[in-house]
């Protein structure tokens, strides 16, 4: 039997390690990655390779040559382009006229491979697929499968809102040769974007083989640090070049020169490599070290893996770092944890490398120096920059305004060069800072800028639902923390940018890759004249002004200090409402309202329009898309309660069209809906999923769970100011009162509870969720919903934070409360289960 070894990828993920190397070439115990690949297929038999290579071909075929050193016979496939991970093989497909395996050639893994070769012969297979269960499924394809193992259900690299299970894709196969024939010659094509998704759709033999043991996607330098630190502690086992003499766990190669003496001072699993020294009273815990290195008293190695030719002095601590070929540390040097410090670089003495700081090659760090950013790379302080199309950080201290000229140059140096962007800001002044900085990033990279300076955010949307812009940028205060910063990217439809898009502005970031425009060729920053006469009239055209007119509704507004103070309380009064402002006045110095303000403000937004016999109160998010509503008898709403009322408002004001409400949202609507003749379409609760369901035709409402809302007949994007005329509209014209219509609406008990969940945890939450779901009518679009008992229960994990959330919803208050309890239960037994 042959096996397929793919080892083309270029490594990008995992630099600076695979600077001067490909990847399957890192050395892991001073042997090369895949070699250990080739070891594991030795041990079952299989000898006949194949080797997909494509970067940096030539170092691997240096190594490995014909394989016959090594116990196989190899021959080489070099696509002449990156056909993708299916494209790839089927460039060897003459070499593949029976039954192969693929698998990569940068993994770690004790598999038995024997259990999924005669699972495929018993299932009489096209493809078997090796699974098994990790903790954080986020960076791989998620797989479920019926009792026979044949496949039915598949998400590449999924959000944790669409995490169905923790098991995943390893990436290791057993095909059979027609497979290949899906595959079309010289053509990029990907095995699960691709042709795994056609044979399921096509009711192909698919199947999925779960297989326990260790595996680990090398992926990253944690995930590389990680896998040496599991050798050390046993949870796998390889074979070394190096033996050992004794009982013990120290290892030693041709030539190695230290003292019996001091062995005493190793602990754990120490490797020393060909010709490498000890000298003095080193202490060496958990580590491993390449030919040639040199180590000088008083050195302190724990969890460290040093390459080849690495030269430590004196004194010096290193702990969980990684130090690559032809690397000299000084003397009283400390390196933490994480760090990677790559080839060809120095260190002077007594110089300071924080955690997790990766040096690229051939870096001089002079003596003494503190070493807190990452060099070439630039500041990495946390691991993802965005979350969904947001990022977020603490003002002048994690988003600083050298921080934002860089994201701006990154932000910029992904759009094509002198098109237009739009920038906005709160009324905060640190916003003002934070952006003048990012717009100077963006004018290097060649990208104009249209800054419509302090504005709300719907406004902003707006426009960019015209023309004349590829993307959008707002900066505000946080609403969840004053001191923070949110930076908010739109693409040239105002929807909230993509995954891959956000991905991209973060490669080019991290990797300082920006574009630098010839001295002539900056970007240049303009006005947008009449920006609000954009909205104003599109806003009046469409709002049924004659009707408000006749009824003059009155109003209380709570403005919260922001732009829409500039926009709302005119658009009102065009309208024939009596409007009565609170907090209308801009302010720069304002630090945000804290949770207790927020309450204490609408408590007196309730006593104003009970006093005034309003026929509502509203108050405006400070960027103008949050609304919460106060009803005419002082009622606040809750954002489930907001959504309902509106939802039941647009059903008894419109004849025929559809609401885009996220999974989460209260049942009753369906019945309204169904009962005014109107459909409901769900979808993810986030908020780029929300809007672009939305822009479908003839969608009238649109809403999330966190009181934003759309009306798509204006636009498709949350807007508050909007939400408020167009309330007031359908309240006129159904005659109704909000707190009336609440009343009159079906009672179901809705509950929602928050369970802490460890990031380690949520991926088997929801596969033991799904298996436990496989008898009831279960829905995967956004978490795992069940319908129960004339009830349903959502179980869905937080994108942002180590929580899941539990929603039940039942037409009797104690069968919502025993669901919740219930589910409660379960997902804590779960957790311990995993624990």
């Amino acid at each position: 039997m042959k096996a397929v070894i793919m080892a083309g990828g270029f490594g990008t993920r995992i630099h600076p390690l695979t600077i001067n190397l490909p990847k399957p070439m890192i050395p892991l115990v001073n042997r090369p990655i895949m070699l250990h690949i080739i070891d594991l297929l030795k041990k079952h038999g299989i000898t006949e390779l194949i080797l997909v290579l494509y970067h940096q071909p030539m170092v691997i075929k240096n190594f490995f040559g014909d394989g016959s050193e090594f116990g196989v016979r190899i021959t080489y496939v070099t696509p002449l382009e990156d056909f993708g991970t299916a494209g790839a093989v089927k460039a060897a497909a003459k070499f593949l006229n029976e039954r192969f395996l693929i698998i990569s050639g940068d993994l770690l893994t004790d598999f038995d491979l024997g259990k999924v070769l005669k699972f495929h012969a018993d299932n009489q297979a096209q493809a078997t697929i090796t699974l098994t269960s990790v903790k954080d499924p986020l960076q791989f394809g998620v797989v479920i499968t019926d009792k026979q193992g044949r496949i039915t259900k598949f998400l590449e690299k999924p959000g944790w809102s669409e995490v169905f299970s923790d098991t995943i894709n390893t990436g290791i196969y057993v095909l059979e040769p027609e497979v290949l024939e899906l595959i079309p010659p010289g053509e990029n094509r990907d095995w699960s974007k691709d042709i795994f998704p056609r044979m399921l759709e096509e009711g192909a033999s698919l199947f999925g083989c779960n297989l326990s043991g260790y595996w680990a996607d090398i992926g990253n330098t944690d995930a590389y640090i990680e896998a040496c630190g599991d050798i050390f502690q046993g949870r796998i086992k390889v074979q070394t070049s190096e033996r050992s003499s004794t009982e013990t766990r120290i290892y030693h190669g041709a030539d190695t020169q230290v003292a019996k003496s001091d062995e005493s001072r190793f602990e754990g699993m120490v490797v020393l490599g060909d010709n490498t020294r000890i000298l003095g009273r080193a202490r060496l815990k958990n580590c491993v070290l390449g030919r040639n290195c040199i180590i000088e008293d008083g050195v302190e190695l724990q969890d460290a893996v040093l390459w080849d030719n690495v030269n430590v002095k004196k004194r010096s601590r290193i702990h969980g770092a990684v130090l690559c070929h032809n690397v000299r540390i000084g003397q009283a040097v400390v390196i933490e944890e994480g760090s990677v410090i790559a080839d060809e670089t120095t260190i002077g003495d007594e110089a300071y490398i924080k955690q997790n700081v990766k040096v690229w090659p051939n870096k001089v760090v002079e003596g003494g120096a503190i070493v807190t950013t990452n060099l070439i790379w630039g500041e990495k302080w946390r691991k993802s920059l965005f979350n969904g199309a947001m990022l977020q950080g603490l003002t002048n201290v994690e988003l600083t305004p050298e921080f934002t000229a860089k994201l701006g140059a990154a932000y910029g140096s992904s759009l094509p060069k002198d098109s237009f962007i739009l920038s906005g800001r709160d009324a905060v002044r640190s916003s003002r800072m934070l952006k003048r900085a990012f717009l100077g990033g963006l004018l290097s990279a060649g990208i104009n800028v249209r800054d419509i300076q302090m504005i709300s955010l719907p406004v902003l949307r707006y426009k960019l639902t015209t023309f004349g812009e590829v993307g959008g940028v707002h900066f505000r205060q946080s609403p969840e923390d004053p001191a923070a910063t949110d930076i908010l990217f739109y693409d040239s439809e105002g929807v909230d940018i993509s995954s891959a898009t956000a991905k991209g502005i973060e490669r080019i970031f991290y990797k300082e890759n920006f574009r630098r425009v010839h001295y002539n060729e900056p970007g240049a920053i303009s006005e947008v004249p009449r920006i609000y006469d954009y909205y104003r009239e599109g806003f009046l055209r469409a709002i049924d002004g004659q009707i408000l007119r006749q009824a003059a509704p009155k109003v209380v507004v709570d403005l919260n200090h922001s732009p829409a103070g500039n926009l709302l309380p005119g658009l009102l009064n065009t309208l024939g409402c009596e409007v009565i402002e609170l907090n209308s006045q801009m302010s720069e110095n304002r630090t945000g309202s804290s949770p207790e303000e927020i309450k204490r403000g609408l408590d007196q937004l309730s006593r104003i329009v009970v006093s005034l016999e309003a026929t509502a109160g509203f108050w405006i998010g400070p960027s103008g898309e949050r609304l919460i509503i106060v009803e005419e008898t002082g009622e606040v709403l809750s954002d489930s309660e907001a959504l309902t009322v509106l939802a039941a408002l647009v059903c008894r004001g419109e004849k025929r069209g559809s609401l885009v409400l996220p999974m989460a949202a209260p049942g009753v609507v369906e019945e309204l809906a169904l009962e005014a003749g109107l459909t409901i379409k769900r979808t993810k609760s986030d908020g780029r999923s929300l809007v672009e369901a939305a822009q479908e035709r003839q969608v009238l409402f649109a809403a999330s769970m966190d009181g934003r809302f759309a009306f798509p007949p204006f636009q498709a994007n949350f807007d508050a100011l909007f939400t408020v005329a167009k309330t007031l509209e359908l309240l006129v014209r159904t005659g109704q009162k909000l707190g009336q219509l609440r009343r009159q609406l079906p009672q179901r008990a809705y509950r929602q509870l928050e369970i802490p969940c460890s990031w380690d945890y949520k991926g088997g939450i929801m596969r033991k969720m799904s298996e436990d779901s496989v008898d009831l009518e279960a829905s995967f679009i956004d978490g795992v919903k069940v319908e129960r008992d004339g009830g349903w229960v959502l179980v869905l994990p937080d994108q942002a934070r180590p929580v899941v959330h539990i929603i039940t919803e039942s037409a009797d208050a104690a069968q919502a409360d025993q669901l919740a309890e219930l589910y409660q239960r379960k997902v804590t037994e779960w957790k311990q289960e995993l624990a």
